[in-house]
């Protein structure tokens, strides 16, 4: 088992994710870094994946290789800004299973609201990797994780772009089982609850909300 925070400090990443942070790149090109960007959060996320030997026959002879052992693993998005994480680790790993949690963060409270749920069956048997580019007060994402354990899961991990402390420590506190994975974790949350120096909002900033 991973420890409970990774910080994927890829000089590939940390270039990208410069890129990201700054206000000048456009929607479209903060999108492709995203997505090039999650595929390597994901290869260091799945570095422990179970593995077996099937046999099978090279062009020069037969030989038992390598091979994903059990169910093809889960990719939750928390919605909305979830999916662009989500896009990138699709093409690297296309025969996941994939679901959605739909949370808004009402803005006077800063808690969680569901409006949507929907994930593949048999989450007991699955490795489950949540995404979502920010663990800011990290309510959203324990609330996700808690929906995530009702439908049966008990195997999964945290991917996210940037990380806050109070974030880290919220989900630390709420699931010490769910080991987190992201690419920095930042100063502190503002008064409004963003990251800080953080990148803004990745929603807006991926889909030109704003």
């Amino acid at each position: 088992m991973a420890e409970h925070l990774t910080i994927v400090d890829h000089p590939l990443v940390q270039h990208k994710l410069t890129l990201m942070r700054d206000h000048r790149t456009p929607t479209a090109v903060f999108r492709q870094l995203l997505r090039e960007i999650s595929q390597l959060l994901a290869y260091e996320i799945t570095r422990e994946l179970p593995m077996t030997t099937k046999a099978i026959e090279t062009p020069l002879q037969e030989m038992d290789a390598p091979t994903l052992a059990g169910k093809k693993l889960a990719l939750v998005s928390i919605l909305r800004a979830g999916n662009g994480l989500l896009d990138g680790v699709l093409e690297l790993i296309p025969s996941a299973r994939v679901g959605f949690v739909g949370l808004y963060r009402d803005e006077k409270t800063l808690q969680p609201v569901q409006y949507y749920f929907k994930v593949p069956d048999g989450l007991e048997d699955r490795l489950v990797i949540t995404v979502d580019p920010m663990l800011a007060t990290g309510n959203s994402s324990v609330a996700a994780i808690d929906l995530l354990k009702q439908a049966g899961a008990t195997n999964i991990r945290f991917m996210c772009l940037l990380a806050a402390p109070e974030g880290v420590a919220r989900m630390k506190e709420a699931h010490p089982d769910v080991p987190i994975f992201t690419a920095a974790v930042d100063r502190n949350l503002n008064e409004h609850g963003y990251i800080v120096p953080g990148l803004g909002d990745a929603g807006d900033r991926m889909y030109g909300t704003k």
